[in-house]
């Protein structure tokens, strides 16, 4: 039924691209996603796309560039040979905080990545949990975004459904956190800071009744953690019973393990959308659903042109 299809991975993430093969029942592409001796990324395609429904799954996580230039050049190397359609499967969107000019002659790089996806050769994107909605706006192609939230909620009901309460890290994640609680009958708590710079937050004060509750962080990314534990310190001194913390994205750059290991944070609930890297898979807080079953079915549904927004309905 699917004969017309191939998906294909860089080096970011081939878990998960392995977990939506066998799932849909296709066999990973052959590719050669390798690099030069300067370090110039280099893609050897070992198989026919002709008129094929191609799908590229690479999240541009860390190294971002590098995974990136896989991304680009796998599309090109598509387009070259003939592929029908080709999708980009970008898991995580990196550069998607850079959505915007908050300063003076400040790039919006996430618009530039856009353009280059787009100009590679790609007919359309699909993505999950875009940090900002906006971007699906910087393509001129068709973007799909999906969200964890089916599988993070399912995981949340059978294990903190009772005297919880949902909590906001900042202004921006409101709209997020409130739409999670609502599905879950729980109150909504916000944590008002100012940030001092990249990277950097200061905790201002919490905006509800968390005294006596257990509370769940809730976020797209975790990047240097500096944040949610903050956050989580900031909900203990307010009489929360006991704090976790629930993500789509788990970035976990520089200190964040540290952090976590360090804080009262009970658990943090990612996804398989960035492979954890060593140290992170040491970190006994850490347990990571996957999300391989919600794209693959949108995958199948891609292909045979069928509604992928129904699955969120």
């Amino acid at each position: 039924m699917l004969e017309k299809i191939r998906i294909f991975s860089g080096n970011s993430n081939l878990p998960l691209a392995k977990k939506i093969c066998k799932i849909l029942g296709v066999p990973l592409g052959k590719a050669n996603v390798t690099t030069f001796s300067d370090g110039e990324t280099r893609v050897e395609i070992n198989e026919n796309v002709r008129g094929m429904d191609v799908f590229i799954i690479q999240s541009t996580c860390p190294p971002v560039n590098d995974n990136c230039m896989e991304l680009l050049i796998l599309t090109d190397a598509m387009k070259r040979a003939s592929a029908d359609r080709i999708t980009a499967v970008i898991p995580y969107y990196g550069y998607a905080r850079q959505d915007r000019k908050v300063l003076p002659r400040a790039p919006i790089t996430a618009k530039l990545v856009a353009d280059l996806i787009t100009t590679a050769g790609a007919n359309r994107v699909l993505s999950m949990d875009l940090h900002a909605g906006q971007i699906q706006g910087f393509f001129n192609i068709p973007v799909d975004n999906l969200f964890a939230t089916p599988v993070l909620l399912d995981y949340i009901r059978k294990n903190y459904q009772d005297n919880m309460v949902v909590v906001s890290p900042d202004a921006g994640g409101v709209e997020r956190a409130r739409a999670f609680g609502k599905r879950l009958g729980a109150n909504l708590a916000i944590i008002d800071k100012r940030r001092e710079g990249p990277n950097e937050s200061q905790l201002m004060n919490i905006i509800g009744d968390v005294k006596g509750k257990k509370t769940v962080i809730l976020d797209d990314l975790i990047d240097t953690a500096g944040t949610v534990v903050q956050a989580a310190e900031a909900l203990g001194d307010a009489g929360a019973t006991d704090v976790s913390v629930c993500c789509t994205h788990p970035v976990l750059s520089g200190p964040a393990i540290d952090r976590i290991n360090d804080s009262n944070i009970k658990e943090v609930i990612v996804t398989d959308t960035i492979p954890l890297h060593e140290k992170a898979k040491s970190c006994k807080q850490i347990n990571v659903l996957s999300v391989s079953e919600l794209l693959s079915e949108a995958v199948k549904r891609i292909y045979y042109n069928d509604s992928v927004s129904s699955l969120f309905i």
